[in-house]
């Protein structure tokens, strides 16, 4: 039993009249968004970044040559507000890991790249990232992970999730 059993087993004995078991999917729900937090902070303060700025270094990386684009669709594929990636790009920036530059073809434009540095920590660190993601998920197996992520993409959806990619 875990510490959410514990919470479920004090409210029906306390309230017997009510079901408690959303309390205990919304609880491991959490729990489990904290263990895996933790993790992850963890692992990219050992490299000097924060989580936020791995996620912008990510999202320019897998966007693929030239490993640009604009502070608006960095935020837009962060999930984050414009100030925040604003934030991030400037300690980003600061540590050498991307350029602001003019976009060429629209100077009102700003375009967001890539350093040869920046590309080299984050083709690094996701190796690490991801064997981290697996120790973390370690005791599920592959197959419990696959129906995991299932049932977690279809809450997601009929949550009214407005993350989806276009």
């Amino acid at each position: 039993m875990d510490r959410v059993s514990d919470y479920l087993a004090q409210w029906r004995q306390e309230r017997p009249d009510l079901d408690p078991t959303p309390m205990g999917v919304v609880g491991r729900l959490t729990r489990a968004n904290e263990v895996v937090g933790r993790a992850l902070t963890a692992y990219f303060a050992e490299h000097g970044l924060q989580r936020g700025e791995f996620d912008v270094l990510a999202t320019l990386r897998r966007s693929g040559p030239p490993h640009t684009l604009t502070p608006g669709r960095l935020a837009e594929s962060t999930m984050i507000s414009s100030a925040a990636i604003t934030n991030r790009l400037t300690r980003l920036e600061d540590k050498g890991l991307l350029v602001r530059r003019t976009d060429p073809s629209n100077r009102r434009n700003v375009l967001v790249a890539l350093t040869a540095e920046g590309l080299q920590l984050v083709d690094r660190l996701v190796e690490g990232h991801l064997e981290n993601e697996r120790r973390v998920l370690a005791p599920l197996t592959a197959q419990e992970q696959a129906q995991l992520a299932g049932l977690l993409e279809r809450f997601l959806a009929g949550s009214g999730d407005t993350s989806r990619a276009d």
